[in-house]
């Protein structure tokens, strides 16, 4: 189900999305005080463009003082409206039951895009028996 989840996403605005993420880490990389910021920004990019099948995790460093000082940093130059594009992205794709587990995606990628520092995005782990 995750594979065809994730062409149907990136046949539908994913691959949009994830190129964003990566022009815009791109640009953050030119500049030395940019890189913490465009490789989360390339993070991003990963995490929008295979979002089925995958989960947002806590980083072993989250709640650490410079992932804090990091995420308001990028809260105040715009991660704030990056989470309210997925939101709102979320809450559209929800109005139809075909756009639901579309709308759930972009809700993941919502917790990812407002603090990224602090949060890993992988792999489920199933459950041990």
């Amino acid at each position: 189900m995750s594979f065809l989840g994730n062409l149907l996403w990136i046949i539908l605005g994913g691959f949009i999305i994830a190129f964003e993420y990566l022009v815009s880490g791109i640009l953050m990389c030119l500049t030395i005080i940019g890189i913490p910021f465009g490789i989360q920004s390339f993070k991003l990019a990963g995490a929008s463009l295979f979002p089925f099948g995958n989960d947002v995790k806590d980083a072993p460093n989250r709640g650490s003082g410079i992932s804090t000082i990091l995420n308001v940093i990028w809260i105040l130059l715009g991660g704030i409206w990056i989470t309210l594009t997925h939101l709102v992205l979320g809450l559209v794709l929800c109005i139809t039951i075909i756009g639901i587990p579309f709308g759930l995606q972009h809700f993941k990628l919502m917790k990812l895009s407002f603090t990224p520092f602090g949060y890993s995005f992988g792999d489920v782990t199933p459950p041990r028996q």
